[in-house]
């Protein structure tokens, strides 16, 4: 919007919104988070966890405050992904809105505490329709978190500080939406030398139990300081 200084007074005037695209891993699958948007137009659609841009705030301030008020999330992973600007998109007015993508791990963020802010957790294949061009956001979403997960383990930010291969594989398989062999998976995640073995089982679902893993955050820096392997998009998962 035009801040009313008069060197710009003589340009239309326009809205920036963020829009973000919340993906939760509940153990099994990954989760879209929705709501109902409370405002016109298209009130109590199903929509994307959005909002306005303040006239004093940077754009990572203003995602951060709406991810904080609307549905009580801080501190998670965040990411811009693609602004979306036709002029058509919002019968509201001129809106741009700046995309963004969260990922945070469904165990550490109860289900019942977003779901106290009026939202709702879909598998993907439940996504129904949403507002305005929300579906072309999710889409694109997902195909931003594929690209991005065969350079560098970010399938870690949705899993809690503790986990065992099996949840690590689910969160693969969920990510690139089939499911990947398991032994060559194993092999893989491995050979990379980024996990820590810890001396626990995780036993909640059999007896014998499945080792339990932690991500090794200075293993990982010396992974993400090799360009040989980030110049390869194929060298990590696939």
């Amino acid at each position: 919007m035009n801040s009313g200084s008069p060197y710009y007074s003589h340009a239309a005037s326009h809205h920036v919104a963020v829009d973000c695209v919340i993906f939760g891993f509940d153990g099994e699958q990954i989760k879209l988070l929705l709501f109902k948007r409370q405002v016109e137009p298209l009130k109590y659609c199903w929509s994307l966890i959005g909002g306005f841009i303040k006239n004093n705030e940077n754009i990572e301030d203003g995602v951060n405050r709406v991810l904080r008020d609307l549905v009580g999330l801080e501190n998670i992973f965040l990411e811009q992904f693609r602004c979306y600007g036709k002029s058509d998109r919002d019968p509201g007015g001129r809106v741009i809105s700046i995309g963004h993508y969260a990922l945070i791990p469904l165990k550490d963020h109860e289900l019942n505490v977003v779901e106290s802010f009026q939202g709702k957790w879909f598998t993907f294949e439940e996504i129904p329709e949403l507002i305005l061009d929300h579906n072309q956001m999710v889409n694109e979403a997902k195909n931003k978190l594929k690209d991005k997960a065969k350079q560098i383990p970010i399938g870690f930010e949705l899993l809690s500080d503790k986990f065992t291969l099996p949840e690590l594989k689910k969160v693969y398989d969920s990510i690139f939406e089939r499911t990947l062999d398991n032994r060559n998976f194993r092999k893989k995640v491995l050979s990379l030398g980024i996990l820590e073995k810890l001396n626990e089982k995780d036993k909640s679902t059999s007896k014998k139990g499945a080792w339990l893993y932690r991500f090794n955050m200075e293993e990982f820096e010396q992974y993400k300081n090799n360009e040989h392997l980030l110049s390869n998009p194929r060298i990590f998962w696939m």
